[in-house]
């Protein structure tokens, strides 16, 4: 260091807080050119002329050392990841709130694997059936038809509005658009138009043809109102176009004969429990359409078909395994099962008893 002059202020300490510098030498102030000095007698008056820091000082000691530099590895966003040959355990796939099933996250991205393409990747079917509580609602509303029929044509109302409702909504959850009210109150309302067709025309067919024509003109005109892009129009014009037929195809419940709703409402009922016993598939099918024949048969005896039940059972059968297997269809969820699993084989088995009633009576 180079010897500085002492300027009254002594030498420069930059460690030193500023209420620690030392204080300056008292020098005599200078008068201005023509002016006489006077001096302060009285040193307190003297200090209120001079200015005071009151401030905070700044401590140097008070700051934290710095810490030595942690590794990367300890600051990485990383999932745990278990060695290889050894399964991960049940922990790791709960942590950062990751689901089970997906992969890590990476700065690229990683593409979310659904279950049912998880499941073709490994080699297993993509199919989960509804189940035993599904099936127990679906044969729940299959003996109401049942009963209402027997009872009468507005009995019968009550049931088949519930069961229009259900295959409404279920059919636009089982293709993955929801909430989609629009849509849902648009088939709901199709049908709601069918049955009073089907009532002031005295329960003509053609009531139910004439509203499904109407309700796809309709339904095509919304979509093309749509500012949605072309491909979403297109598959929400589809996905309405079957939730309104299919709630407008089950009125045919209401134009079959009341024996021919009897018999087949119960031989769907049978059909739908067998199916959910915990048996392999082919074998669950056959053991299905053989319940419902049986249940035909039953239900037959105690309407004008007689033993011919046992045909009307098995063909609405097959029909109500066909909407059963749709609402299977990839990884359903559980929504998907109470709703389109319960309706759906009641609502495909109304063509059959309305052609087989008739064909049979």
């Amino acid at each position: 260091m180079t010897n500085q002059p002492n300027d009254g202020y002594g030498p420069y300490d930059p460690y030193r807080s500023y209420g620690q510098q030392q204080q300056p030498q008292q020098q005599q102030p200078q008068a201005w050119p023509g002016q006489e000095y006077q001096g302060y007698d009285d040193p307190h008056a003297a200090q209120q002329y001079t200015q005071q820091w009151q401030g905070q000082t700044w401590e140097t000691q008070t700051h934290q050392p710095v810490s030595a530099p942690v590794a990367a590895e300890e600051t990485a966003y990383l999932p745990p990841q278990a060695p290889q040959g050894h399964a991960a355990p049940a922990d790791a796939e709960a942590a950062d709130g990751t689901a089970p099933g997906y992969g890590p996250a990476t700065i690229g991205g990683n593409t979310r694997v659904t279950d049912a393409q998880r499941a073709r990747a490994e080699g297993r079917s993509p199919i989960i059936e509804p189940g035993t509580q599904p099936a127990a609602l679906t044969a729940l509303l299959g003996l109401l038809l049942a009963g209402a029929a027997a009872v009468g044509t507005y009995a019968l109302l009550v049931p088949l509005v519930i069961l229009q409702a259900v295959t409404a909504a279920g059919w636009f959850r089982l293709n993955g658009m929801w909430p989609a009210r629009q849509g849902i109150a648009l088939g709901f309302a199709g049908a709601l138009a069918a049955d009073a067709a089907l009532l002031a025309s005295g329960r003509s067919p053609s009531a139910i043809l004439g509203t499904l024509g109407v309700w796809v003109l309709l339904a095509l005109v919304l979509q093309l109102r749509s500012h949605a892009d072309p491909d979403e129009r297109m598959y929400g014009l589809m996905a309405t176009v079957a939730a309104s037929a299919l709630a407008i195809v089950a009125g045919g419940y209401l134009a079959a004969d009341a024996d021919a709703v009897t018999v087949g409402a119960v031989a769907v009922a049978a059909a739908v429990l067998a199916r959910a016993l915990p048996l392999p598939t082919p074998a669950s099918v056959v053991v299905s359409l053989l319940a419902a024949a049986g249940a035909g048969i039953a239900a037959g005896s105690v309407t004008d078909l007689g033993a011919s039940g046992a045909l009307l059972g098995a063909g609405v059968a097959v029909c109500a395994l066909i909407g059963h297997r749709v609402a299977s269809y990839d990884y359903p969820s559980r929504f998907v099962h109470f709703t389109a699993g319960v309706a759906l084989p009641l609502a495909a088995a109304a063509p059959a008893v309305y052609v087989l009633g008739r064909a049979l009576a």
